[in-house]
């Protein structure tokens, strides 16, 4: 029997200060219940493993003309200070923080929205505020990438067109399930694993990959291991584990870690001609009761305004209760 959803009034993809300051937002509003899910196993993320000990985190960093319009706020302090800080902010108000929570998809799920993390549904939120970091980046494998490849070799699913091309994805989600299907039909597509079955795939993606398995449009590599890879000639030499070697045109690797612009994309968000986020005044998206908070609303590393797009989202939340009261 699968375990039910988890429902909550918003759930807050990502535990950085915008996201803390959405959640801190929310309970003084009296909205309840709020789930703060983090993919790391501590919040701010970034600042905890970026910057040096000592380091200072500026509260109107590029701009000095900012003020604090919401319940956060701060003066520039050290690195410890700020987590300090953070940290004390989180149990004076109580808040639901996940860790190790990486959220994978967002699906509309009649007038609420499905929240995945580690690609099963686990929530079921009316409001979804969206907080992740400008600085996440695709997971890459252990061995180089040679200079030579760059224009062979992709760490996300590629916006070019690919036809008539030996295609390796390498990775064993949902992402590379989608990629692998998403070129099937006009490639050669070979999917890497190094597992001996797939454990993280969605049934419908599974099934599908089967079936272009029995149509030979996909050829399934579990249990392979990639040990190194070289430019040889136009081609890209794999090199795997069992001392085999295999020829491919290109190699899309899908480890995890998708950057911002692709996980926006693929919920259904809007961006603009120069990958943007389209927002309203509200920092609502197209995608009616979705936000962006903090680097993804507000440009510039700024937390100040980190801090008060919070306060900002949560206010058009109140207006969307009041209404509907």
């Amino acid at each position: 029997m699968e375990k039910p959803l988890e429902r909550v009034k918003i759930a807050i993809v990502g535990g950085g200060p915008a996201g803390i300051a959405c959640a801190i937002e929310a309970k003084a509003k009296g909205l309840e219940p709020v789930v703060v899910l983090e993919k790391h196993k501590e919040v701010c993320y970034t600042i905890s493993k970026f910057y040096k000990p000592g380091k200072r985190v500026d509260a109107d960093y590029r701009d000095k003309n900012v003020k604090p319009i919401g319940l956060c706020s701060f003066e520039t302090e050290t690195k410890e200070e700020f987590l300090e800080r953070i940290n004390s902010w989180i149990k004076q108000w109580k808040l639901d923080v996940r860790l190790n929570s990486e959220v994978t998809n967002i699906v509309k799920n009649n007038g609420d929205y499905e929240i995945w993390v580690k690609d099963k549904p686990t929530f079921l939120a009316e409001f979804v505020i969206i907080a992740i970091g400008i600085f996440c980046a695709p997971n890459k494998p252990e061995y180089p990438i040679p200079s030579e490849l760059k224009n062979r070799v992709f760490f996300e699913p590629p916006d070019v067109a690919l036809e008539n091309k030996k295609i390796l994805v390498v990775g064993g989600g949902n992402t590379a399930a989608e990629v692998s299907l998403q070129f099937c039909d006009k490639n050669e597509v070979h999917l890497s694993y190094r597992r001996p079955y797939f454990f993280r795939i969605n049934e419908t993606n599974l099934n599908l990959l089967y079936q272009k398995e029995k149509e030979e449009k996909i050829k399934l590599l579990l249990g392979t291991d990639i040990i190194q890879i070289a430019p040889e000639g136009e081609k890209i030499k794999v090199f795997f584990k069992d001392e085999t070697t295999e020829f491919y045109d290109v190699i899309i690797y899908c480890l995890g870690g998708t950057t911002p612009k692709n996980f926006l994309k693929k919920i259904g968000i809007e961006l603009d001609e120069k990958g943007n986020p389209i927002l309203n005044e509200h920092l609502e998206t197209n995608l009616p009761k979705i936000f962006l908070a903090g680097d993804l609303a507000v440009k510039g590393g700024n937390i100040l305004k980190a801090f008060n797009s919070a306060h900002t989202i949560i206010e058009k939340i109140t207006e969307y209760e009041k209404n509907r009261a």
